[in-house]
């Protein structure tokens, strides 16, 4: 076990590496850069020379191998630069914005897992005819929905017509529930899909129908026999889904006009400040590894049989290639 722990360690240290490095060498291949699309305005009244000298202090006048290797000495060291736009530090940007994006992502990931359940054991439940059937049809639907076109919905319902939420300086837990619901409903969607699959499978088992009957109870066989058996795949899902977060915040922060990742994501592409957006990519490929990691090692904890160091790397192998 400590040697797939090692192994998985180091295999996400170097997806980190390799994100950053695309990342980095992406945006260098852009046509201009961040000081040009900043202080070359003729408005600024800023001459070549002193264009010159503030790319030189922002040391993007250096050969691109040289930048990169004062960039990457710079991420072990916590210094991701400064922002070309505003002269702030960009750990400090991210810092700010952070806490805003990570609330948001796991209030989204916790109501679409609440979601999920109760819509997997609806799915599945013997007997529940129509509505089964009608349940069973909801994830591609939901999954069908563009983020944005929910979020204006959310707006024009709750807000606008209703005047249940305010979007107009609301407070902490206001700002958060139609973006939550904007998130949740496409994450939802897929979460659906893989339990209610692997709940049909887990329900065909043998197992199952001898608890059934010594007379246990469908809700019984369900919560506790059938879904610990199910949860690999659905589990696995969620990692995926946790780190494509801030992709859909980019869209949703800017709709419904929070702070966070989103937001400063979109300032900084208006900007091209290249040292702000590879910070939010160290910050996104950060999460999306970690989450990923937790998911692996929480694999054997929910099945013994995983236990094994050797058993664990193929198992949770195929279980991402079933939930994909």
């Amino acid at each position: 076990m400590g040697k797939f722990v090692f192994k998985r360690i180091g295999q996400a240290l170097v997806v980190l590496l390799l994100a950053y490095t695309l990342a980095f060498f992406l945006l260098s291949a852009l046509p201009s850069d961040g000081v040009a699309a900043r202080y070359a305005d003729p408005a600024l009244g800023l001459s070549q020379a002193e264009i010159e000298q503030i790319r030189e202090q922002m040391g993007v006048d250096k050969p691109l191998f040289e930048q990169y290797f004062a960039t990457l000495g710079g991420l072990f060291t916590g210094d991701l630069g400064y922002s070309v736009a505003s002269g702030t530090p960009v750990v400090d940007l991210i810092a700010e914005a952070a806490p805003h994006t990570l609330a948001l992502a796991a209030a989204s990931i916790g109501l679409a897992i609440v979601v999920a359940l109760a819509t997997a054991y609806a799915a599945t439940l013997p007997g529940t005819g129509a509505l089964r059937s009608v349940v069973r049809s909801l994830p591609s639907f939901m999954v069908s929905l563009p983020g944005f076109w929910i979020a204006i919905l959310l707006l024009q319902f709750f807000s606008f017509r209703l005047g249940w939420v305010n979007v107009v300086d609301p407070t902490s837990l206001e700002g958060l529930i139609l973006p939550t619901l904007t998130l949740a409903v496409p994450m939802a969607a897929p979460l659906m899909q893989v339990l209610i699959r692997s709940i049909d499978e887990v329900r065909a088992q043998p197992f199952v129908q001898v608890v059934r009957a010594r007379g246990a109870s469908e809700a019984r066989i369900f919560w506790r026999d059938v879904l610990r058996n199910s949860l690999l795949p659905a589990i696995t899902m969620a990692g995926l889904l946790f780190g494509e977060l801030v992709g859909g915040a980019v869209v949703t922060e800017t709709v419904f006009g929070r702070a966070g990742l989103g937001s400063l994501t979109v300032n900084a592409v208006s900007s091209r400040d290249t040292p702000v957006l590879l910070g939010v990519v160290l910050i996104a490929a950060t999460a999306y590894v970690v989450i990923n990691l937790i998911v692996d090692l929480f694999y054997p904890v929910l099945d013994v049989r995983l236990r094994d160091a050797g058993n664990a790397t193929g198992t949770a192998t195929t279980a991402k290639e079933a939930a994909r």
